[in-house]
C-alpha cells in the first residue's frame, strides 16, 4: 500500500489550501482514511478522518468548521479542504490508511496501518 500526499505550501493566515493523498496497492473503498499533522517539537495530531464509503466524518475541534475531508473512490484519493488557515495550522499533514476494511476511524494514530510521506504547509505572512 503507497500513499502519496500533495499539496501543501505557504500561505497567509485566512487563506486556503487543498491537501490530496492518492493511494495504490489496495481496495481504496473499503477502507477509512485519515488526516494527521505534526509541528515541529510536538506530537503527532489527529485533524480528520472520513469513513470508508464518505459517509462520517470526524474532526478534531481545533479544525471543526475550518477543514473538510472528503473522498473520491473512482480516483482513489482523500482530500483536506483547509480554510481560514492560522498560523497555528502550520505543520507537516499526513494522510493514513486504516488497517482494516470496513471499521469506523479512529482518532488514534495506532488504528492506521499505513502512512504517506507528508506535506508541508507554512501559515505565515
Amino acid at each position: 500500500v503507497q500513499l502519496q500526499a500533495s499539496g501543501g505550501g505557504l500561505v497567509q493566515p485566512g487563506g486556503s489550501l487543498r491537501l490530496s493523498c492518492a493511494a495504490s496497492g489496495r481496495t481504496f473503498s473499503n477502507y477509512a482514511m485519515g488526516w494527521f499533522r505534526q509541528a515541529p517539537g510536538k506530537e503527532r495530531d489527529f485533524v480528520a478522518a472520513i469513513t470508508w464509503g464518505g459517509g462520517s466524518t470526524y474532526y478534531a475541534d481545533s479544525v471543526k468548521g475550518r477543514f473538510t475531508i472528503s473522498r473520491e473512490n473512482a480516483k482513489n484519493t482523500v482530500y483536506l479542504q483547509m480554510n481560514s488557515l492560522k498560523p497555528d495550522d502550520a505543520a507537516v499533514y499526513y494522510c493514513a490508511g486504516a488497517r482494516t476494511a470496513y471499521t469506523v476511524p479512529s482518532t488514534s494514530g495506532y488504528y492506521y496501518g499505513y502512512w504517506g510521506q507528508g506535506t508541508l504547509v507554512t501559515v505565515s505572512s
